[in-house]
């Protein structure tokens, strides 16, 4: 979970990308089973390389992350709905979706 996510009556609100979840869903342990998937349904691992589908914008920054820009060794992030951690050029460290990369 960020530091930026708000309490929106019964749901939690990431002010970065607008997400909602509900509060009192109960997030599993056991990350040994899950999977984290890329928009194409590839499961991605730890060290790979991803090329993001759709421009993203960035908070704060005057240009979007363009599409087709490939995003070398992720790391997998099992706690946050934003699962990707990574260092994009241009951009610094940032976390990403899964639903807006694909395994290059």
């Amino acid at each position: 979970m960020s530091e930026y996510t708000y309490v929106d009556n019964d749901m939690l609100v990431c002010s970065q990308c607008f997400y909602e979840w509900s509060m009192h869903t109960e997030a599993t342990n056991n990350t040994e089973t899950e999977k984290i998937l890329d928009a194409n349904g590839n499961e991605l691992q730890n060290g790979d390389s991803v090329i993001v589908v759709k421009d993203l914008p960035v908070k704060g920054a005057p240009k979007p992350v363009k599409a087709g820009t490939k995003v070398k060794n992720i790391r997998l992030n099992f706690e946050s709905d934003h699962n990707i951690d990574c260092k994009i050029e241009g951009f610094g460290s940032m976390a990403l979706k899964s639903e807006f990369v694909r395994k290059a």
